[in-house]
């Protein structure tokens, strides 16, 4: 590392939406040299730039060169999702003896906030520098009922790139109203740089999962991993199982399913992800009580993405920390009702480092 070297952003102008809003880029870089992008439209973080064994440098987000390939439609790249990230069963829940109906945007049901869900919003954003490192402050106002959800929902989204090559991300809202909410992040890493993901290998320290039904609406059960290929409480390569003859796996054309995690969280580590090509390790930590596996079933080669790449199926994998599924619907699942004078606050952390093996040190 450069004695000299230390924290810094940059902002400079990425383009303007159809209806002409002006959306900017900021650039956040440690004295470790770790650089992360983030956009203000739909707080995408476009792009992660982390060393891999040799110390080259390489970006581990699947995304766009330009803000151009996020309006034309895309899978949550890197987006903050809200309201309510994964899915709910019909577009439909109840809330103080009233039904709300949602966009059905997911065959039937609800995916990710809606049509314009918060990974089609201008984000306020606020550029800061702190102990810690150097961030982003994201805040939007959600308006009584935007895409049919109940109450005034304001919203900050706080990423920070910390000196120790973290991205961590704090959620935080308020409402006027009761209603549910879920915030995440959609980014699909590839700790390769390029390729499937299929080597990678998981650890995820969940011993339960959430089974789905054909809709990948949850059944309200919660199914152990063990001797199941849903199993990675021991370090397993993504593409081991992932073609079993497992009818989860069948539904969801392979992992697209919510982790029931264990015991305390933040300080407890969630997940490890390993690239032993790259020798990039990935590890999460989160206050939240779930996180959705999804290894890119559903890119299908149509998307061309930074520098020319074609992302095609399983070119990139997400951890998505959330609350489970469908909750509004599902009385036995942790509660995601906000009502006025609470405050919604949740914590993710990235971590990224070089190391020998899923289970070895950092070098």
């Amino acid at each position: 590392m450069n004695a000299d070297a230390k924290d810094t952003f940059k902002q400079k102008a990425f383009g303007k939406t159809p209806d002409g809003i002006a959306v900017q880029l900021y650039t956040l870089r440690n004295s470790q040299g770790m650089e992360v992008k983030i956009t203000n439209y739909g707080g995408i973080v476009v792009s992660v730039l982390v060393p891999d064994k040799n110390g080259k440098i390489g970006d581990v987000l699947l995304g766009f060169d330009g803000l151009d390939g996020y309006l034309k439609g895309n899978p949550y790249f890197g987006a903050i999702v809200g309201r309510y990230g994964n899915r709910i069963a019909k577009g439909r829940f109840a809330l103080g003896g009233k039904t709300y109906t949602l966009a059905t945007n997911n065959n039937e049901n609800h995916l990710h906030g809606g049509l314009k869900g918060f990974d089609k919003a201008v984000w306020k954003a606020e550029p800061f520098s702190s102990v810690e490192g150097v961030g982003l402050k994201l805040h939007y106002l959600s308006t009584d009922g935007e895409e049919g959800y109940p109450g005034n929902l304001d919203v900050t989204v706080i990423y920070t790139l910390t000196r120790h090559n973290e991205l961590r991300i704090e959620y935080a809202a308020t409402t006027d109203k009761p209603t549910v909410v879920n915030l995440t992040n959609h980014s699909y890493f590839n700790l390769a740089g390029k390729g499937t993901i299929l080597e990678h290998e998981l650890l995820i320290n969940a011993d339960k999962f959430v089974p789905v039904d054909k809709g990948l609406i949850p059944t309200g059960q919660l199914q152990s991993v063990k001797g199941t290929p849903m199993d990675f409480t021991t370090p397993e390569k993504i593409g081991g199982r992932i073609s079993q003859d497992f009818e989860q796996l069948k539904i969801g054309g392979g992992y697209d399913h919510c982790y029931v995690l264990n015991g305390p969280r933040i300080h407890n580590l969630a997940v490890k992800a390993f690239c032993a090509s790259s020798g990039r390790l990935l590890e999460l930590f989160t206050t939240e009580p779930a996180v959705q596996l999804y290894t890119g079933n559903f890119l299908d080669g149509t998307l061309e993405g930074k520098g020319g790449q074609i992302y095609q199926k399983r070119s990139g994998f997400c951890l998505e920390t959330e609350h489970y599924p469908d909750s509004p619907n599902q009385p036995a699942f942790p509660p995601v009702i906000l009502n006025p004078g609470q405050k919604y606050s949740t914590t993710t952390v990235y971590k990224f480092s070089v190391a020998s093996s899923i289970s070895g040190g950092s070098k």
